[in-house]
């Protein structure tokens, strides 16, 4: 056990709390490592019926990875990077293919490397807090952590939209897309842990006793809209399709746009495109590895970092400047595989 991750069991489940409240729980390498060892030494014990995984305190379920230490690293050899992502994709893989029921509780912002140990999990769980999102393009990164595997499965253009955007569905949208299982309100998810722990066998009885009804999904007013405005996978066309638009919903997101790095919003949709075709997860792992370990050296990341999270000026100076700018040729660079040897493997 260590302050950052809270490692225990309850009856029969096995918990994974998320410790970190000054950092909205956002994870580094030791509590993927930890998490880790902990569903290999479950998965094996017959004591452990089921898994849950939450945060212990404050706001929040996940708000991502260590950014700073990922810029950090990638403005020197990006060592401590590749570290990082081998740990964090693994982690990712081991509780997609986990044998045992895994719950998680998204009561809170759920972004980044959040929604990837959220999404492999069996059961997820939304409430009114969730905030649920991918906004990496927004810092010159991508939806990574499996993010080319789920968003290229949602429904029509809605994977794409969110990936370029960045957009913040609440728990309602989360659970009308299938992201998440379950909609609780927030006053009831500890009852729905303590359920859990009592009778991990029922999950299903317990959170369907405990489950209400959602909102409207706000979002999905603009399904129509999405699809047709973000229907092209090469990113000169969605632009000019936003452009010749005269909705206030397509000005809307042209102006969200203009903010992102154009790099990053290349390589998001070549994962998408990429990863609507793989074949497995663990496939996913291998690409995105790849990708992470050279974008997060790419000037864009860590202008991203310095211009949103450093020096919070909002002003990121992306280069190039215009998707034109962008070559095939760059592109083709970062998704390249990984030299024999040090390419992503399972734990």
């Amino acid at each position: 056990m260590s302050d950052d991750l809270l490692i225990q069991t309850e009856g029969a489940v096995g918990r994974l709390r998320l410790n970190r409240p000054k950092a909205l729980h956002a994870l580094n390498r030791a509590m993927c490592d930890g998490m880790l060892a902990a569903l290999e030494a479950w998965r094996s014990d017959a004591d452990v019926a089921a898994v849950l995984l939450d945060h212990a305190e404050g706001r929040g379920f996940c708000a991502g990875g260590d950014i700073r230490m990922l810029s950090e690293s990638g403005a020197t050899d990006g060592a401590a990077a590749r570290g990082f992502f081998l740990s964090e994709y693994r982690l990712n893989h081991r509780l997609f293919t986990y044998a045992k029921p895994t719950v998680s509780v998204m009561d809170g912002v759920t972004m980044g490397g959040g929604v990837g140990i959220a999404l492999p999990c069996r059961y997820r769980i939304a409430t009114e807090n969730t905030r649920f999102a991918m906004p990496e393009t927004g810092i010159g990164l991508f939806p990574d952590v499996g993010g080319g595997w789920y968003l290229a499965r949602l429904p029509g253009r809605i994977g794409q939209f969110l990936a370029l955007t960045g957009h913040r569905l609440d728990g309602a949208e989360a659970h009308a897309l299938g992201l998440a299982t379950h909609y609780l309100p927030a006053a009831a998810v500890e009852a729905a842990k303590a359920a859990i722990v009592a009778d991990p066998r029922d999950i299903d009885g317990a959170l369907d006793r405990l489950a209400v009804t959602p909102p409207a999904a706000k979002l999905l007013s603009h399904r129509d809209e999405i699809d047709r405005l973000f229907a092209s996978d090469t990113l000169e066309d969605v632009l000019a399709t936003l452009e010749a638009d005269d909705g206030a919903f397509a000005a809307e997101q042209l102006a969200i746009l203009r903010t992102k790095s154009p790099q990053a919003m290349k390589v998001s949709l070549r994962l998408l495109y990429d990863g609507g075709l793989m074949q497995s997860f663990a496939d996913e792992m291998v690409q995105e590895y790849a990708v992470a370990c050279r974008v997060v050296q790419r000037h864009d990341f860590l202008e991203g970092v310095r211009a949103v999270i450093v020096d919070k000026d909002q002003t990121p100076r992306w280069q190039p400047p215009t998707a034109e700018d962008v070559t095939d040729h760059v592109i083709d660079q970062i998704f390249a595989p990984m030299p024999e040897g040090e390419a992503w493997t399972p734990a």
